[in-house]
């Protein structure tokens, strides 16, 4: 009963985390070590664990979803989808320790860029430079779902980073993509981890009933929170988990 209570509180705080401000992989995935599953397992489980509740909060951001920027949204999504089957494939084939190791460094360059990207934008663009052209952007949306489908811990911190560069300016209509682009690269991503078995699927199935109802709930939550307190809570858990992996 312990366990069933820790796996379904931590999903449903992920869930809500997830479509707020991202990093629910942060609390999934230590409680998934903690059940009993191996590091990779915990992963592949964690990001399972998330599909519903990133799907569940895409639903709630619906109307608020389009393209800004240089590329359109198929296209958004097209690249999206096969760099997280890259990543999921490099992860079944690769060790986790180097890249684990860059996970931090990651997440601290990905926030600061959420922190000061609106002001690097505004400069760029009073120099008459603008956002990042479509192939810069192009590259940018596969290198960060090639990162999402090898670790799915921090992406939506990165996500929001990427939509800042690429001239998203809308927080609402970044986080439903943010959502959206979640759960469809976790798709992809689990998929894979079913084939080679890591999903465990006791502890998954809960923490994932669990981060349903906690992404519905978080992006209610989001679309009322103002845009100041909203993007300071974003940069607070960016910060928050890149000490936590750098003493990982």
């Amino acid at each position: 009963m312990v366990e069933i209570l820790v796996l379904a509180v931590t999903g449903f705080v992920a869930g809500v985390l997830n479509s707020v401000a991202g990093g629910g992989t942060f609390l999934t995935f230590p409680a998934l070590v903690w059940a009993g599953l191996p590091s990779v397992a915990a992963n592949a489980t964690a990001t399972f664990a998330a599909l519903p509740g990133y799907l569940g909060g895409a639903w709630g951001f619906r109307h608020d979803i389009r393209s800004e920027g240089a590329l359109k949204l198929w296209q958004i999504i097209a690249l999206s989808l096969v760099g997280s089957v890259t990543g999921a494939l490099l992860l079944l084939v690769t060790p986790s320790d180097v890249f684990d190791g860059l996970v931090p460094v990651l997440l601290l360059v990905a926030t600061g860029l959420f922190a000061f990207g609106p002001r690097l934008l505004a400069t760029l663009r009073a120099r008459g430079m603008g956002a990042t052209g479509p192939g810069l952007s192009a590259a940018l949306v596969f290198v960060v779902a090639v990162y999402g489908g090898y670790f799915n811990g921090g992406l939506g911190i990165l996500l929001l980073a990427l939509f800042g560069l690429i001239g998203f300016t809308n927080l609402n209509t970044m986080n439903g993509l943010k959502v959206l682009l979640s759960g469809l690269m976790a798709v992809l991503s689990c998929a894979a981890f079913a084939i080679a078995g890591l999903i465990g699927w006791y502890e998954g199935l809960i923490m994932a009933a669990a981060c349903t109802l906690g992404g519905w709930i978080g992006a209610g939550l989001a679309r009322r929170m103002p845009v100041a307190v909203l993007r300071a809570l974003i940069v607070v858990i960016g910060l928050g988990m890149a000490v936590v992996f750098f003493l990982r």
